[in-house]
Parts: C-alpha cells; structure tokens; sequence
C-alpha cells in the first residue's frame, strides 16, 4: 500500500514537472507574461485619477475581473458545452503582399487581418491596430486558441507604418512576437498606461514607446494625424507573473484632418462611450467589436446588438464588424456573432460591410454586403 502511495505521488510529482518545462520553453522561459510596471512609470500611473493606488479601475469605479466564482461557473460549459465554437474547415483569406500597398493614397481604406487587428490607411498615413501574428492568442506556443485562418500578410510584407496602437494588454491584443518584430522596423508604438512595460521588457526601446491615459492625444511627429486614447470598460493582465489590472485598457480615436475612425478594441457597453461620440464624432467608420460575448462577462464585451447602440452612439457611418471569425474564445457559435448583427440592424439604416480576412474597404466605395461566411457553416445549420 505505501509503495503505490510513493507511485502516485512519483507519477503525479513528474507530470508537474514535466508541464512547467512544457510552460518554461512554450511560453520563451516566461518572456512572454511580461512585466510590472515600475519605477517612475508606477509613479505616473499612481497619478492617473482612473488608478486607486493599486490597480485601474472602470468608470464606475468597479473592477469587472473574472473572479473563481466565474471560473466555476465556465469549466462546465467549456468542456461540455454543445456550442460549434470553430469552423469544420480553414476560413477564406485574401492574401495581401507589400505590392497591394504601393498606393498610398488619401483615401480612407482598412484591411481588416483578423480577429482585432486592422491596418486602417487614413489621409495618406497608415495605423495599425493590436498586431497579433501568432499561430495561438496565449502564452504558450503549445496550448490555447489557435487561429481559424492563416495571417493574411507576413509582418515582413507590411507597408510603412506610422504608428502601432494597442488596446490593452491580453493576449489576443498584445503579441510579444508581433510587436517585437514590427519594433525592428523602427515604429511608434502608441499603447495605455503601464504596457511599456512589457515592450521594454521585450527589448522595444524607450523612445518607441508613447503611454497614454484615458482622454490623452497624441500628434504623430511631422504628420497632422492626431490619436485619442478614449475609455473603454474592460480589465487587464497576462497571468502567473503579473498583476491583474495594473495596465490601463482603452478604445482609440483616430482623428485625421478630413476623416476619423474608431476603434473598438475591447470594452462592454457604458456611458463614456456616448461621450466619446459627443467630443470626437461623427466617425467615418467605425471598427466595433461583436464576438466573445457570454452570459458570465456581460459588462467586459459587448454583444453584437450592444455594438450596434454604441455605434450610434459614437455617431459612426460605416460600420465593420471585428473581434469575431479567429479565435475560439466564448461559448457561442462561431458564425453567431454575424448572425446576431444582422438581425441587429435590420431595423437600423446602417450602412454596413463584413470583409473576409484581408480584404481591403474602401469608406468612399464599400462592397455589397457579403454573406461569406454561411458557405463554410456545418451541414444541417440553416443558410437564410
């Protein structure tokens, strides 16, 4: 009897062992968590009124984390839910290479890549949104959700950039590998309060880095194109070794002489972003978020019918659909989200076009609406 007590406990001391070299090598011995912020970066944040002393708050002075209660309640559903939360069959991409952007235009253009990151093409410049390139959004290399779709471009096969913005600081916004690549190339990165921490623990220099608060602007050097960091309602963190809420979450305006656009990044729905509407609208197009959604995170992402009152709310013309058709990432169906959207508007005179990955629109010349998707549906779910 002792000597299969010792077994268990040789068995199970080995599996842990084995699953943190799996967590050390997959995750590049830890880099990819990133790091606290501190130091004179800490003393600003603490000066920030959206900052309690600890840790960022929401508007409503709440934090909405997912506590262990949440946990509980979505281990269930997570293995035995009978959701279709990926497609049976790798999603169409229109694949992009350095050529397709040799017209650099004043045109408003955007080129949604996937999941919520956009290259928005705006009087003449060109911003990119929360660059995620990696094959999963997660830590690891080895676990966590894997992408639907290839990448639609190489980052190596992207046009200059004037700028990089990130929403926040989780994994399907905040690539490690993305940002430390596109770093090379010399861009600005524009992200919330306490994020440099991580780029600068990624090697990005000092001088590449521009942290900002909830209603700061910034005017990229040399250009008239002017960024707001606007307030979202989310949280932030990366896990095992750092701290919870201790970056600053934001939505972003983009603000060129002639044109603006919105980004939604990730946010659940709340009066600051009427506010956003009243100080910096009317938008031209509006990137909104409609995936990701669930009964146990209502107040962290907005739902698609959420998404559509914002967007009137920020007074949008042209709205884009982001944040959906990527990564496994909620309980519901992946195609749900269209779905919900298009019942959404069909009493709304939205003007509205979802792209399929890589596929460039132009605001002056949007396609007709394209049900893409509804081909790739599994066998038996209805095609209206």
């Amino acid at each position: 009897m002792i000597k299969r007590i010792k077994m268990v406990f040789i068995i199970i001391g080995s599996l842990i062992v084995i699953g943190f070299v799996l967590l050390y090598f997959s995750t590049e011995r830890f880099a990819q968590f990133g790091n606290n912020p501190e130091g004179v970066r800490l003393e600003r944040m603490k000066k920030s009124p959206h900052f309690n002393g600890e840790k960022f708050i929401n508007e409503n002075g709440k934090n909405i984390t997912p506590g262990l209660g949440m946990m509980m309640d979505i281990i269930p559903q997570w293995l035995f839910g009978n959701e279709i939360r990926k497609p049976e069959t790798t999603l169409p991409v229109n694949f992009l290479t350095e050529s397709d952007f040799d017209n650099n235009s004043d045109e408003l253009r955007v080129v949604w890549m996937g999941h919520s990151t956009v290259l928005i093409e705006i009087d003449g410049y060109r911003i990119l949104n929360d660059p995620v390139w990696s094959e999963r959004c997660s830590p690891s290399s080895i676990y966590g959700p894997k992408r639907f779709h290839p990448v639609p471009i190489e980052i190596e096969q992207l046009p200059k950039l004037d700028a990089v913005i990130i929403s926040h600081n989780h994994y399907d916004h905040l690539d490690k590998n993305a940002v430390t690549k596109l770093s090379e190339k010399g861009t600005i990165f524009l992200v919330p309060l306490g994020v440099g921490a991580h780029l600068e623990g990624w090697g990005i220099n000092s001088a590449q880095i521009v942290e900002l608060d909830w209603w700061d602007e910034y005017t990229i050097e040399g250009t008239d194109l002017k960024l707001a960091a606007t307030p979202a309602q989310h949280f932030s963190g990366r896990g095992m070794f750092t701290k919870r809420n201790a970056t600053q979450w934001l939505t972003w305006a983009i603000l060129g002489k002639t044109q603006r656009v919105f980004f939604c990044g990730d946010t659940g729905e709340f009066p600051g972003l009427s506010e956003i509407g009243e100080k910096y609208g009317p938008f031209d197009i509006c990137l909104m978020k409609i995936g990701a959604y669930g009964d146990n995170w209502p107040e962290l992402h907005l739902t698609p019918e959420q998404s559509v009152e914002v967007f009137q709310m920020l007074k949008g013309d042209l709205f884009i659909p982001i944040h959906w058709g990527t990564f496994n990432l909620a309980f519901h169906d992946w195609f749900d989200p269209p779905e919900r959207l298009l019942d959404a508007v069909a009493d709304n005179k939205i003007k509205l076009a979802i792209p399929k990955p890589g596929q460039p629109i132009v605001y002056s010349d949007p396609p007709e609406l394209d049900y893409w998707w509804r081909e790739y549906l599994p066998d038996g779910i209805k095609k209206n």
